[in-house]
């Protein structure tokens, strides 16, 4: 193994995917014992490959799998059946990135059935009007006064509700915690759910700043006049605000929290939140603890700068590190404890000295905590836009960005020894943190030794597909669940979908891979529908049983390799197709298709009339829109929702969303990047929801269209 000195570190082939995703055995490898086993001795099964826009995920201790979408649906996986449903949703707020950002369970999760969800609830924050299309409401301004920002102060509540019966009971709800945030204006607003072994909980919560107006450096403008949302240090630099943080807290019974010892502040220092167990983050979108030792992995996001500049500071860099004590980490003031930035004055446009990450001073007006803060710890993992010299295995292709997301880690069961549970990974994995990157499509384990030293990188399934992974967690079965979030901008993308990632062993027997059709998906009750699993197969060859659940309840309808089902109810019915091998080794091995029947309702279908894809335009335009939506139902253009995006590299900012028909959006000026140069888009997003019908909810239609920026 090549060998990495902790704190002296400064910063494939895609297989086929249906259902089922497999490696043939030519892809094998020659392994030694303390090798992980080559790819082909894993198989990748599709769950839910319409999740809609997936945001966060959580396994039951029965395997079943609940994730949530940013829209706040709150989706289910039935482990036995292969069934999808939603069986809760959430009224958001979801201007820009907000909206339903994470799930997950208590640590005592099957005696008291408690589920956490971290969530923006509407309040009476402005939204845009339709009747006025030159004017958004609901976009917080750039410049003005305090009262001109106040209507846009907000929340983001960590809240726990009751589980019972496959359902979330939402007037169940205890609230334990709210961070404020400003709305109306980009970015980082995400936040992660951990729980150590005493208890508490950790959550990583963004510095809600925007990071447009900084030219890809540190935000940290204070001119008076400009709203304090472009000026990090009221936030990730100030130890009396909860943003920018891991935050550890204990729940108490009946909601609310109390705080343990061990955070980065004692309880009743002046100007601090005793809340506070790690500061000086960017976007911690992704945290993860470990079982053994509780110390928390983080992967926190890059600006977007893609080169130093003496006068401004380092370039973008992503970090990933072990949180295994309270500490700062430095932003806005350093990158790295090695990578200071500039004091730069934006009202001025000229640069003072570098910030000294030894001591960090926050001078900041805004700045509600200390005045000297703590020394900047440095990460363990840090690299930029280019291949790093430091950590080479973190490759970057020509338009990579940097999305560290820090991953779960693998517990081996030692009675998998004498007998292995058909789908749990192997012992090569054992106590190993995982590291994935959403903008780079890969996954990899980071070897520590035991003093939490990093000694080695290497690949984890390199030849399977992981597309924008956005969330991983290890079920009690062993295997590896994976929400994948798809090529796309904040919706619902053709290849986002929930996977898990099974050991099958050197002589283990391979998932089905089954395929539904219809010859009908809508229409007016009675409704028959002839199905088909047409193309269904098994890698093995082996002999398989069909059941067939046309409603969604979990009872099998039908079996065979064919069914027919009459709908006499209006509805929107999931009909699933499970698949079980009953032929191979281990058998009882099963896969799950499914398809939407629209019984009474129609899909709204929504495209844009302009702009059109392709189209030229420079950002700082103002981008007229017409949006038209046929359904057979009567349109409420007040309902039309369109959004303006940054499309930088794979990822996506949403800026600005409007309402109606037509109307016009302001395109951003994203500061710090060079159109002619990076690989920049100008997206617009539109979605209609209809109202649906006494039988039917609502169903949302989409359109997407790309513009050319021409510097």
């Amino acid at each position: 193994m090549r060998s990495i000195a902790r704190r002296n570190v400064a910063t494939g082939a895609a297989a086929a995917l249906l259902t089922v995703t497999f490696v043939t055995a030519g892809q094998a490898a020659t392994t030694t014992a303390d090798d992980p086993p080559p790819d082909n001795r894993f198989q990748k099964v599709t769950l839910n490959d319409r999740p809609g826009e997936p945001m966060d995920l959580a396994v039951l201790p029965n395997n079943d799998v609940l994730h949530v979408t940013r829209a706040g649906d709150v989706w289910h996986n039935d482990a036995r059946t292969g069934v999808n449903r939603v069986i809760a949703r959430l009224d958001v707020y979801q201007h820009d990135e907000e909206g339903l950002q994470s799930i997950a369970i208590d640590p005592d999760f099957e005696d008291n059935h408690w589920v956490y969800m971290y969530y923006s609830p509407p309040l009476d924050t402005p939204v845009d009007d339709p009747a006025t299309a030159d004017v958004n409401e609901g976009d917080a301004p750039v410049t003005g006064t305090p009262a001109d920002f106040e209507p846009f102060e907000g929340l983001i509540r960590l809240s726990r509700f009751q589980y019972r019966d496959d359902e979330i009971d939402l007037g169940s709800e205890q609230q334990i915690i709210d961070v404020p945030v400003d709305r109306g204006m980009c970015c980082h607003v995400g936040g992660d759910i951990v729980f150590d072994s005493d208890g508490n909980l950790v959550l990583s919560t963004g510095d809600d700043t925007n990071p447009f107006a900084s030219d890809g450096y540190s935000p940290i403008d204070d001119t008076p006049g400009t709203n304090p949302a472009f000026d990090a240090r009221r936030t990730a630099g100030n130890t009396d605000d909860l943003r920018g943080k891991l935050l550890r807290i204990t729940p108490k019974r009946g909601g609310g929290y109390t705080v343990p010892r061990g955070n980065l502040f004692r309880p009743g220092t002046p100007g601090t939140r005793p809340e506070i167990y790690a500061m000086g983050l960017r976007n911690p979108f992704r945290i993860e603890i470990d079982p053994d030792t509780d110390a928390v992995y983080v992967g926190d996001y890059s600006p977007d700068a893609g080169v130093a500049d003496p006068e401004r500071g380092p370039a973008g860099h992503g970090k990933w590190t072990v949180v295994d004590k309270a500490a700062n980490y430095g932003w806005p003031f350093c990158a790295t404890a090695e990578l200071p930035y500039v004091d730069y004055d934006f009202a001025t446009g000229e640069s003072g000295e570098p910030f000294d990450c030894a001591r960090p001073i926050n001078d900041s007006p805004y700045n509600t905590g200390l005045n000297l803060l703590p020394p900047v710890r440095q990460p363990d993992v840090w690299y930029s836009y280019d291949v790093s010299p430091q950590f080479p295995e973190l490759t970057a292709g020509e338009d990579d960005g940097i999305g560290p997301m820090a991953g779960p880690v693998y517990q081996f069961d030692r009675k998998d020894t004498l007998k292995p549970r058909p789908v749990a990974w192997p012992s090569s994995y054992d106590g190993i943190p995982l590291f994935y990157e959403w903008t780079r499509d890969y996954v990899k384990a980071m070897h520590l030794d035991r003093r939490g030293n990093l000694t080695d990188i290497e690949p984890v399934l390199p030849s399977f597909v992981f597309d924008n992974p956005m969330d991983m967690e290890f079920g009690p079965n062993g295997a590896l669940y994976v929400l994948e979030y798809g090529d796309g901008y904040f919706a619902e993308n053709p290849d986002a979908q929930l996977s898990r990632y099974d050991h099958i062993g050197r002589r283990g027997n391979h998932s089905p891979i089954p395929v539904i059709s219809a010859d009908e998906t809508t229409g007016l009750p009675p409704l028959t529908v002839t199905f088909s699993s047409a193309g269904t197969t098994d890698p093995d060859g082996d002999r398989l049983r069909y059941a067939w659940d046309f409603d969604g309840d979990g009872d099998v309808d039908a079996r065979g390799p064919d069914a027919t089902h009459t709908y006499d109810e209006e509805g929107v019915f999931r009909a699933t197709l499970t698949v079980t091998d009953v032929g191979g080794r281990d058998r009882g091995r099963h896969a799950s298709a499914d398809i939407d029947v629209v019984v009474g309702n129609e899909t709204p279908q929504v495209s844009f009339v302009t702009p059109v894809p392709g189209q030229e335009f420079s950002f700082g335009d103002t981008v007229s829109y017409e949006v038209t939506v046929t359904d057979d139902q009567p349109v409420d253009c007040d309902q039309v929702e369109v959004t303006f995006i940054v499309g930088h590299d794979e990822h996506g900012h949403p800026q600005s969303t409007a309402s109606g028909c037509t109307g016009s959006l302001v395109t951003t000026v994203p500061s710090g990047h060079d159109p002619g140069n990076d690989t920049l888009r100008g997206v617009f997003v539109a979605e209609y929801t209809d109202p649906g019908t006494d039988g039917t909810p609502g169903l949302t239609g989409s359109d997407e269209v790309v513009l050319v920026p021409t510097e």
